[in-house]
């Protein structure tokens, strides 16, 4: 396979885990709920998915993920890095990979070693990977950026016909895709999206104008999947709903979705606290009554958010109870009341179902006052994953 003789690219964080990590904190991941939101995102869009597995494919884990999908028959999947993109590769990932962040000159001998996909987004960029490409001898496959409202990165939409020139010209390129980022979708009530869909359109037709054949077009995130069936085309990339969860308070459940992560850990410690005593640090919490207080092995180390300090919420035995006192690094405190019970090694959830209720990343997410991305994504290396379904993944992926 091109690109055999990586360079080492290890993330350190790795070297925590062991084989066995028998850790009481732990990230369980449902592969067969990724599957059922890979097809039934599909279907929603009649048009293939280009799975997004950045950022560590949202906290599920890049190469089981990826691994699993391409088992499952996905044509096509989208990192950030092309450092995510040799990982995949080295992991024995063959299906197409594209790597949609903004390139970096020295790195694109390596996009082009590993048949990574590259994303162009100007002119200079294109005479980047040109360059790269002739001095190895073989063509790179390119996707070209327009920007049609984020900013970001890629050509003004209005400016892209001598853009598409150059590449459609290229001796050394050939144009696989044109895509652009949606900023709004996440909201159906926005108008941006319509606007952001025309923008590009106009684009794409200069392909139509010079007689060249059309790249596939791929415009539509989650929320556009979700919401706009008009920007899906001809390819679509979800990526946080690929997992089972909404992008945003305002999205709509119009496909049925099913989370695929779940964050547990185990009671480690128990005692009562009597009234007007403090717990955790600055002394923020105070006991009104004698009362059970249980001790959870997670923290803002592992990336548990320490917003959520006396104000999230866990499952033990199926019941709801609060953190109180202050998020720790490791560990956090949680209030089972004066008559509540648990005992040590007694499972808590902090992101998944128990019994008949269940906290979803969403709620997590709004209690923190943040958004479900950073949530997820911000469960570190330190949590082991462990994976169920998916008989077709190779087990030492996992």
């Amino acid at each position: 396979m091109p690109g055999a003789n990586l360079p080492d690219m290890t993330d350190p964080a790795d070297s925590f885990r062991p084989e066995a990590n028998d850790r009481p904190t732990r990230i369980r991941v449902d592969l067969d709920a990724i599957g059922h939101n890979f097809r039934a995102l599909q279907a929603h869009a009649g048009a293939p998915v280009m799975g997004i597995v950045k950022a560590n494919a949202y906290g599920h884990g890049l190469v089981p993920v990826a691994l699993y999908l391409q088992a499952q028959g996905i044509g096509q999947l989208g990192v950030a890095l092309v450092e995510e993109g040799l990982a995949l590769r080295r992991a024995g990932v063959t299906v197409p990979v594209l790597v949609m962040g903004g390139i970096h000159a020295p790195q694109v001998s390596q996009f082009l070693a590993c048949d990574l996909e590259v994303t162009v987004s100007s002119i200079a960029k294109l005479r980047q990977v040109e360059q790269a490409a002739e001095s190895l001898g073989r063509k790179a496959v390119i996707h070209l950026k327009v920007d049609t409202g984020m900013e970001r990165i890629g050509v003004h939409s209005e400016n892209a016909g001598a853009f598409i020139d150059a590449a459609v010209s290229s001796r050394w390129c050939a144009v696989k895709g044109i895509y652009s980022h949606l900023a709004c979708s996440d909201d159906p009530a926005s108008p941006m999206t319509h606007e952001q869909l025309q923008r590009f359109l106009h684009a794409c037709s200069y392909f139509d104008r010079i007689g060249a054949p059309m790249p596939v077009r791929h415009l539509a995130n989650s929320g556009g999947v979700l919401h706009f069936p008009e920007v899906c085309l001809d390819m679509v990339r979800p990526g946080i709903a690929l997992y089972g969860v909404m992008p945003d308070p305002a999205s709509r459940p119009t496909v049925a979705l099913k989370p695929a992560l779940s964050l547990v850990s185990k009671v480690v410690y128990f005692k009562v606290v009597k009234a007007g005593r403090t717990v955790s640090y600055g002394a923020t919490w105070t006991a009104s009554e004698d009362t059970r207080v249980i001790t959870v092995p997670i923290g803002y180390g592992d990336g548990y958010p320490r917003s959520l300090s006396s104000r999230g919420e866990v499952l033990v035995r199926g019941e709801r109870h609060p953190i109180v006192g202050r998020v720790c690094m490791d560990q956090f405190m949680v209030d089972l009341g004066p008559a509540g019970t648990a005992y040590n090694e007694d499972e808590v959830v902090l992101i998944g179902r128990q019994g008949d209720d269940a906290i979803t990343c969403e709620a997590v997410a709004s209690t923190a006052g943040t958004i479900p991305y950073e949530i997820l994504t911000g469960l570190n290396a330190r949590i082991p994953r462990e994976y169920v379904g998916g008989a077709s993944i190779p087990r030492s992926a996992t």
